[in-house]
């Protein structure tokens, strides 16, 4: 299969993706053609997608000026804010964009071939998200470790803590969890965990440090209590849909898919050095 050929028919155009691309000190697109490509009605209603490729460059500590650049620019006779895109940049917000779309879907099939991924695009999508939600989760259990603090947990406490609210979620220990999931003593159970399960700790985690503030929490045992019984309801919501979570399969090390991301980023890099 050439870089240009997808394995469907669909509405999205490769080559005219290509074509619209413009050299001036390095390869880039315009998001509003790009959002014009992807079947959205104006540039605005891609900045969710926008705004996630933003996480992942984050998450991933590759330069987001490099990649992103805001820059002013005349359509039709009015200034609007647009962006210059480099490829990454571009491929991490179509993975981002709204699968509905037919010409998303199409581009997403696009990129993961460029990514070396097209016998399973879909993959790719949950890959990139995994490694949003994940870096989330890291800003969240900072906040959460903050709140934990000034509440007055104890000095050395905060592992019991974060032990009760795998506890209320999983109905097991932390380091049972591992057992279960033949992961490493010192790596997170968070890092080989999907997508919706990524979504449900993060709403553990969000939900117990809003609960400790409004209800102004103190101590470590209530501390504890309340982190263990928000766990204990995201367990009861996933299982009236039908899902346990320590049911929900393993995932590749979320190390190793910032790793290829990377990878993915360089070979861009050198595809858009030989035009």
């Amino acid at each position: 299969m050439s870089q240009l050929e997808l394995p469907f028919n669909v509405n999205f155009n490769p080559e005219d993706f290509e074509i619209k691309s413009i050299e001036n000190g390095f390869t880039y697109w315009w998001a509003s053609q790009l959002s014009e490509m992807l079947g959205y009605q104006n540039l605005k209603s891609l900045q969710n997608a926008i705004n996630k490729a933003i996480t992942v460059f984050t998450n991933l500590k590759i330069s987001i000026f490099d990649n992103i650049i805001q820059e002013p620019r005349v359509i039709d006779g009015k200034t609007i804010k647009d962006f210059r895109l480099s490829r990454f940049a571009c491929y991490l917000i179509v993975m981002n964009a709204d699968v509905k779309k037919k010409e998303v879907s199409a581009s997403q099939a696009y990129f993961a071939t460029l990514a070396g991924a097209v016998e399973d695009y879909i993959k790719e999508t949950e890959q990139i998200e995994r490694v949003n939600v994940r870096g989330k989760i890291s800003i969240h259990e900072t906040n959460v470790s903050r709140a934990f603090k000034q509440a007055g947990g104890d000095k050395f406490g905060y592992g019991l803590f974060q032990n009760a609210g795998y506890r209320g979620m999983y109905n097991m220990n932390i380091s049972q969890l591992r057992k279960l999931r033949n992961i490493e003593v010192k790596r997170s159970p968070l890092d080989f965990m999907n997508a919706t399960e990524l979504a449900a700790n993060l709403f553990r985690i969000t939900q117990t440090e809003e609960r400790i503030k409004n209800f102004n929490i103190k101590g470590q045992k209530n501390l504890e209590n309340t982190h263990e019984q928000m766990g204990k309801n995201v367990r009861k919501i996933m299982q009236e849909s039908g899902t346990l979570p320590e049911s929900l399969p393993i995932k590749q090390d979320i190390k190793e898919v910032k790793k290829k991301l990377k990878k993915t980023n360089r070979e861009f890099k050198k595809l858009d050095k030989k035009k």
